[in-house]
């Protein structure tokens, strides 16, 4: 990567990956050179699978999406974003880096570890979710901690991971992970009809799929990932 190139850094649970987080990662390539993701364990938040099979159908998403600009880096994941950001620094030195979050979490950045620090050593780029209207006064607040904040005006569906953890759905879920939740009996999902999504198993009348009880999805590098360089774009 040349000196200071742009890098989006996107963190999220993946729990599980949506509709919502492939047009996000589509919208960013659209506006940056290079995105990194990768999954995280957000302290604020509860997670309803491990770290390890998250990041699994994040990868599996990326790999859907096969664009040479986007990369999963899992070894940036970290609770605190200071530590990630100073991972892509080292893995990236020269780099413009640009966290990228959701309008969910603008009222909890200035609570995160070292947050004037994290401000002044990137710029903020804000993605609006639905339901997370943004207000002047939590950017405002933002920029007096030396945030340099941006708004990317995307449009991303009202498909959160939540949604899909109590009423799984095909129509949440992107097509390339759906198989997935339905093959490993993720989220509650293989108990439905692969094709109707209605529910199967006991009590259903109809007969459990015996891949409901295979074992858990597992991550495709079981071993650490080693840094590697975010690709060159093509001239």
């Amino acid at each position: 990567m040349s000196t200071g190139q742009t890098l989006a850094l996107f963190g999220t649970s993946a729990d599980p990956p949506s509709t919502g987080h492939r047009a996000l990662l589509e919208g960013l390539l659209d506006h940056y050179p290079q995105v990194v993701t990768w999954a995280s364990s957000n302290p604020f938040k509860r997670h309803g699978a491990p770290l390890g099979l998250r990041a699994a159908l994040l990868q599996a998403l990326v790999e859907h999406l096969a664009n040479p600009r986007l990369r999963l880096e899992q070894q940036l994941s970290s609770p605190r974003a200071i530590e990630t950001l100073a991972g892509a620094q080292r893995l990236w030195p020269g780099a413009d880096p640009v966290f990228v979050v959701g309008s969910d979490l603008v009222t909890q950045i200035p609570r995160w570890y070292q947050a004037q620090q994290l401000l002044g050593q990137c710029r903020l780029a804000v993605v609006p979710r639905q339901g997370w209207p943004l207000q002047e006064s939590d950017l405002e607040h933002l920029r007096q901690l030396g945030g340099h904040v941006e708004l990317l005006p995307l449009e991303i569906p009202a498909s959160a991971s939540s949604q899909i953890r109590h009423h799984p759905s095909p129509e949440l879920v992107p097509p390339a992970l759906w198989p997935e939740l339905i093959k490993y009996n993720l989220y509650g999902a293989g108990h439905l009809d692969p094709n109707s999504a209605s529910p199967t198993g006991p009590g259903s009348g109809q007969p459990t799929s015996p891949a409901a009880t295979q074992a858990p999805l597992q991550p495709s590098v079981e071993s650490p990932l080693q840094p590697s360089p975010v690709p060159q774009p093509r001239p």
